[in-house]
This record gives C-alpha cells, structure tokens and sequence, in this order.
C-alpha cells in the first residue's frame, strides 16, 4: 500500500505541475487566437485525440496490466512481441489514414498541413504507448511523472517562443497551436523510448524466460480490444460534442459565429478551471490499474476493498474544496482568460459534472483491473445517449440555450458515476455504504 500511494503522490506532484502548465498553454491560447479560433482549436482537438486513441490500441492499459500479473523474466519477451504489435498497428492506421482524412470534412476550415500533423502523431502515438505501458505496470511512477511534464512544459516553451518571435494570420496561428502539440508528443516518445531501451540492454540475459507470441497476443487485446472500444466510443462522442452543442444553440437562435465562440469559453475556459483538480484522479488511475489488477489476480478481495475505501475518501477530500473554490471564485478564475465572460456562470453550473468526473476516474481503473471493460462500455453508452439527449433538447431551448447543455452534462457524469460505483462495490463485495466493519467479513 506505501507504494502505491507514494506513485500516487509523485504522479500527482508532476501532474499539478503539468495541469499548472496546461492552464498557462489555454490561456496563451485564448490571448493568441481570441475566441473564434479558441473555439476552432477546442474543436478540433477531439478529433486530433480520437486519431491517438486508435493509433494506441489502449497498450498501456493492456501492457501494464499483462506486467503487473506476470513474473518479471517474462516482460523482456512480452515487451518485444508488444513492439511487433505496435509496428504493425502504427502501419495500418497510418494507411487507414492516408486513404480516410482527406475525405473527412472537419479538417476543410484548418489549414491543410493540419493532416500531416495527423500523419506524423500515429507512430509517435503507437510507440510510445508500449514504453509508457511497460514503466506503468512495473511500477515506474518517476518516469510517467517526467514524460508527463515534459508534454506541458516542451508546448508551453514552444508556444511562448514562436508567438514571440513571429506574427501569424488567424490560419497560420492556429497550425502552429497544433504542431507544438504534436512536437510535445515527439519530445516525450524521444525521452521514454531512450529510458526504455537503457533499461533493457542493462538488465541481465539469464534472469529473462520466453512467452509465446500467441499468448502475449491474446493476453494483449483481450484487454485492449475491448479497452479501445471504449475510449473509441468516448473520443467518438467527445468528437461529436462540439458539432452537437454548436448545432443546439443555432436551433436556439445563435449565429453559428457565436455558438463557436461559446463553445469556446466552455471547452477552453471553463473545462480547463473545472478539469485541473483531475491530475490526482488521473494519477490514481495510472497506479491503480497495475495495483487492481494484481491484487484481483491474487483473489485478495481485502486490499481491493481497503483501496477503494482511501480512494473514495481521498477523491472526496479534494474533490469537495475544489467545487466549494469553483463556484465561489468563479469570476477571478475565469477572468484570467476573458473579462466580463458568460465562462463564469458555466463554470459554477458545471461544479457537479467536475465533481462526479472526478470520481469516475478511478473507478474506471478499478473496472478495467478487475476485468469488467465492457460494463464500463455499457455505462458510457447509456449515460452518454442521455446525456446527449437532454444536451440537444434542452440546449435548443432559447430559454436555456448552454444552461440546458450543461443540465444534460451534469446528468450524464451523474448516472455514469453511479453505475460504475455499484458494479465495483457488488465485484469486490463490499456493501454501498463502504463501512469498514464489513471488510472483516469477507
């Protein structure tokens, strides 16, 4: 249990540090571009990512999952095999990818290098997942915790110097937004692909045992499969999200200028405030998978129901502060990006989805360690289908307009979040109530 919350609190420094510089990067962002082409780069960004999910396959969950529950002479032939895999999915996509993006309409109001990009983030992306799955399940907190610095702070650092440097029309403004995200990404496949190979070459010949490929395959996407299918039906809907909330509020009697624009002080104002606090539950996701994953294997149904105990207690210890800053504070937060911005009531109607959000991270690494990928699909499903439901209905209403999109959000994260805690409590036995007397009865 002390390592696993010592990663936690070295993941969680380095993230505060990242989310910190993340915050920094939207607001030069939102100064650089102004709010259209905020609104432009928020929209294309899901996009950019729902390319990345494909192009990983979700190998990191796979890979540390496959290294958390197998001895350690067998990760040198596992992690070989896994870069054959990687090879093999960065070409397909790649392919897939030159016959497919030209044709999708999304990318005509970017400029055209905007593709490229696209083309050059695949193998980036396909590779770097093995590295960065492998230092997971071996429980190498450090190296995560500086690859994901290194992310923030190379964009930041690019940013500041090119918008510094050089004047750029609204077009060009935005490609170089874009290409400092994809070079960030090189810069972190360069670091981790580095550490991953010294540490290979400096361990030891005799102590490795060879698997067969067959297994470390099916071990590999029977997770990843599944895994891949629901960040493909997240990144989907994502993707889709700002078509839909843009689409509403032109029903409700907005321009479609000004449905972008709001748009984007909601994705690029108030999610980037509201979302910060989430680097401790997506550092608790990075440990808990191995950790979930090991104890389950071990049938050591105490440690899962212990861990999900201080999981829940810790989400909440931050979880509520952070809500209570948001929704008192909410005009000094927002106004570090626009003055006198409607960002600000948003901000304070969005506290429970932020809330909730927080605590469905964890609880979806807990699904995923315990094997139980496709409920958590299932529950993306339902709630998303509602959530979208009342986004669009409400949204169009001219008396709600975003006040109805963020009542179907705040739905959505609500039933998710429920869904997913009453599957983990009845896997691992433990009642709804998490009262510690019960553990001792298992």
């Amino acid at each position: 249990m002390k390592l696993f919350f010592r990663g936690v609190i070295l993941l969680a420094i380095a993230a505060f540090i990242g989310e910190s510089l993340e915050l920094v990067i939207n607001i030069v962002l939102a100064r650089e571009l102004g709010e259209k082409g905020l609104g432009l780069y928020m929209s294309i960004l899901p996009t950019v990512m729902l390319i990345a999910v494909l192009a990983s396959m979700e190998l990191p969950i796979s890979i540390s999952k496959f290294v958390a529950e197998k001895e350690k002479r067998f990760h040198r032939s596992m992690l070989l095999q896994a870069l054959g895999i990687a090879t093999i999915i960065a070409i397909i996509f790649l392919v897939a990818s030159l016959i497919l993006v030209p044709h999708i309409s999304v990318f005509d109001q970017y400029h055209p290098y905007v593709r490229l990009l696209v083309y050059i983030l695949i193998p980036i992306i396909s590779f770097s997942s093995v590295f960065r799955g492998y230092f997971m399940g071996s429980q190498q907190m450090g190296k995560i915790a500086i690859s994901n610095f290194l992310r923030r702070a190379m964009q930041l650092l690019l940013l500041v110097i090119v918008y510094q440097l050089f004047e750029f029309e609204h077009e060009l403004a935005l490609l170089v937004a874009l290409c400092t995200l994809i070079a960030s990404e090189f810069v972190v496949f360069a670091y981790m692909a580095t550490m991953f190979f010294i540490q290979l070459k400096s361990e030891k010949y005799d102590d490795h045992a060879s698997l067969d490929g067959k297994t470390v395959r099916n071990g590999l996407l029977a997770v990843s499969l599944p895994m891949t299918g629901v960040r493909i039906f997240h990144s989907v809907t994502f993707a889709i999200k700002p078509f839909l909330i843009k689409a509403a509020l032109v029903n409700a009697g907005l321009t479609e200028a000004m449905a972008t624009a709001q748009f984007g002080k909601l994705a690029g104002v108030a999610f980037s405030i509201g979302f910060f606090p989430a680097f401790i539950a997506h550092s608790l996701l990075i440990v808990l998978i191995p950790t979930v994953a090991e104890a389950y294997a071990k049938n050591d149904y105490q440690k899962l129901q212990q861990l999900l105990v201080k999981v829940m207690k810790l989400t909440f210890g931050y979880g509520l502060p952070a809500a209570f800053i948001f929704y008192f504070f909410a005009e000094p937060l927002t106004g570090l990006f626009f003055k006198n911005s409607p960002a600000v009531v948003y901000l304070q109607l969005l506290v429970p989805y932020f809330l909730f959000h927080y605590f469905v991270i964890p609880l979806q690494a807990y699904l995923i360690g315990l094997g139980l990928v496709k409920d958590a699909l299932m529950h993306a499903v339902w709630s998303t289908f509602i959530s979208f439901l009342l986004m669009y209905y409400l949204g169009s209403m001219a008396s709600l307009q975003m006040h109805g999109i963020i009542i179907g959000m705040n739905t959505g994260v609500v039933l998710l979040t429920l869904m997913h805690y009453v599957t983990v409590c009845h896997k691992i036995g433990i009642p709804l109530t998490l009262r510690p007397t019960m553990l001792k009865r298992i």
